[in-house]
């Protein structure tokens, strides 16, 4: 891929050279457009350039002894472009000229003399905020299912709901980044090439042979396997997003099995995600790491994107649904209830539960559907909220959350 399109500006003739090896050396972009001077007016020539060659990104490079015409050629090409992003490159030293340059229309305000690392970050930053517009754009919605911890089923519940879209949505991909693929196996599929082989090909990577690498399911679902020997998957930021570019413009539905990580890249892969779904059940272990792995994610994007999704319900008397947000900091999404007979042999068999008419099969489908009808949030999240069938008047919240229900005895 060829990365994002970037028209760098500045007044420093000198600095055009400097911008374009940095830029280079994120891996991420592409200079498209150079120019020594800003644009003045709504019918400035430049500004028509800068549309011309499709820019994603502009770099407006701020002098500080006169950032005037700077932050007056930001407030310029916000208002008379559509979605271009600018960057702001000034003196972090000077709060005045980083609030006139944010307030002018800058989404980024970066050192004059960043580095190629400090770009790659902003880059990321500026891939997972285009979510915002995916819906309308006919990029898809990126779910990332995260497991509170081992055996909580996140693994069964990326699969189903994947299904489940699959079904009722189409144009669905799962993607498994464990580091012992078992996506495979609950899809009874035999997958020749996965995550790894994209990753590995990165440089070449379009269309073509990303199809090539998917492995079929049943229903029409696609599967982005994971590795199938223990492998430690650790692509940077900038390999994650380029991979997942391409992935969003091809598909209405990317389902992220990151259930066997908690590190960089799950952070990295949340971050990239319009809503994280993470999996618990209702005992001490399972909410107590839960809000852990919140508070790992809390530096992130993604910190207002997490979403608790409950499995192998039980209604439990006395333990209510804001017991489970206290101990977990995150909001409630969904129930799937506990019907271990029928998941069980299902995972055995490699035949997900989400096509069946039974009650765990609903909740998946059910869930499926408020993924998709979701309404997006200006910051590229999806306004998920728990709602239960039955309003309980008498609902405790004692905020006693350290006694699980098992070890209560009930």
């Amino acid at each position: 891929m060829q990365g994002v399109a970037v028209t760098l500006l500045t007044e420093d003739r000198e600095r055009i050279p400097i911008l374009q090896h940095r830029l280079e050396g994120t891996g991420m972009g592409r200079n498209v457009f150079s120019h020594v001077g800003f644009p003045t007016s709504p019918t400035d020539p430049v500004l028509r350039q800068i549309q011309d060659v499709r820019t994603e990104v502009v770099f407006v490079d701020i002098d500080a002894q006169s950032p005037e015409r700077a932050i007056s050629a930001i407030e310029l090409i916000r208002t008379n472009t559509g979605d271009i992003a600018i960057f702001a490159l000034g003196e972090m030293s000077h709060p005045p000229t980083i609030v006139a340059a944010m307030r002018a229309g800058a989404g980024e305000f970066l050192e004059r003399d960043t580095t190629s690392e400090v770009l790659i970050e902003a880059f990321t930053r500026f891939a997972a905020s285009r979510g915002k517009s995916r819906t309308s754009s006919g990029r898809a919605r990126i779910f990332n299912v995260m497991n509170s911890k081992g055996g909580a089923g996140g693994t069964t519940v990326a699969v189903n709901t994947a299904i489940a879209l699959q079904e009722s949505q189409g144009g669905v991909l799962i993607v498994d980044f464990a580091p012992l693929g078992h996506a495979a196996l609950h899809l009874n599929v035999r997958p020749t090439f996965g995550v790894v082989d994209a990753l590995q090909n990165l440089h070449r990577l379009d269309a073509s042979l990303l199809e090539g690498l998917m492995t079929q399911c049943k229903g029409g679902l696609q599967l982005l396997a994971g590795p199938q020997q223990p492998q430690s998957l650790a692509p940077t930021a900038a390999e994650l997003a380029r991979l997942f570019d391409l992935l969003v413009a091809h598909f209405r539905y990317v389902v992220v099995d990151c259930s066997g990580r908690v590190d960089q890249t799950a952070r990295l892969l949340c971050d990239l995600s319009n809503a994280v779904l993470l999996v618990a059940q209702a005992d001490v272990v399972s909410l107590w790491s839960a809000s852990r792995i919140r508070g790992f994610l809390e530096d992130g994007s993604a910190r207002d994107r997490v979403r608790i999704v409950l499995n192998r319900y039980k209604k439990i008397p006395g333990f209510t649904d804001d017991d489970v947000e206290k101990a977990t900091n995150c909001k409630l999404l969904w129930k799937i209830p506990n019907n271990f007979q029928a998941v069980a042999p299902a995972i055995d068999k490699g035949a997900p539960v989400a096509l069946e008419t039974h009650e765990i099969g609903r909740s998946f489908q059910s869930l499926a559907a408020a993924l998709a009808q979701a309404s997006p949030s200006a910051e590229g999240s999806l306004d998920l909220a728990y709602k239960s069938d039955k309003a309980d008047p008498a609902k405790k919240a004692t905020g006693r959350l350290f006694i699980s229900p098992l070890r209560a005895g009930q």
